[in-house]
């Protein structure tokens, strides 16, 4: 059973990193729960609620600086809840072409909600390149705060 735990926990977290990148994927409450199972296996011994607690606590900061990310940098230049909508959508359509898609995709997805607003080509590019800052500051700080999480619970398991 504890080998099980460990080897679900396991796969949960990496599916849950992969989610983190990927807007389909709960990545970060699988990472939640991928730990939740890691300290299971180990009957709550070496990590116990008041770590489960920040962790908790963790996984919630995640979306909600996802989120803020997200809307400071549509605010930061404007742009319509359709470009936002349209680099969503073009990050996850970007995922079939590798990295470049991953990199252009939210761009372009954002540039052409923002044309179906505006219909200057510079406003549209400018909220574009804003929407999809915000995607990647929010990328960036998802990625900290769940190595932040896997700190918090390697430091609980060895200490």
């Amino acid at each position: 059973m504890t080998v099980l735990l460990w080897v679900s926990a396991v796969l949960l977290v990496l599916v849950g990193l992969i989610g983190s990148l990927v807007p389909v994927l709960p990545g970060p409450v699988l990472v939640f729960i991928g730990l939740l199972l890691a300290s299971w296996a180990e009957g709550f011994a070496r990590v116990g609620l008041p770590t489960l607690v920040i962790l908790a606590l963790l996984t919630v900061a995640v979306y909600v600086v996802d989120f803020l990310a997200g809307a400071y940098g549509v605010e930061r230049t404007g742009a319509s809840r359709r470009a936002v909508i349209g680099a969503v959508i073009g990050t996850v359509l970007g995922l079939f072409f590798g990295l470049p898609g991953l990199v252009l995709g939210p761009f372009v997805g954002a540039v052409i909600g923002e044309l179906t607003v505006r219909r200057q080509l510079l406003e549209a590019g400018r909220a574009g390149a804003g929407a999809w800052l915000g995607i990647v500051l929010g990328a960036a700080a998802k990625m900290a705060l769940i190595f932040v999480m896997l700190g918090v619970f390697l430091t609980a398991y060895f200490l």
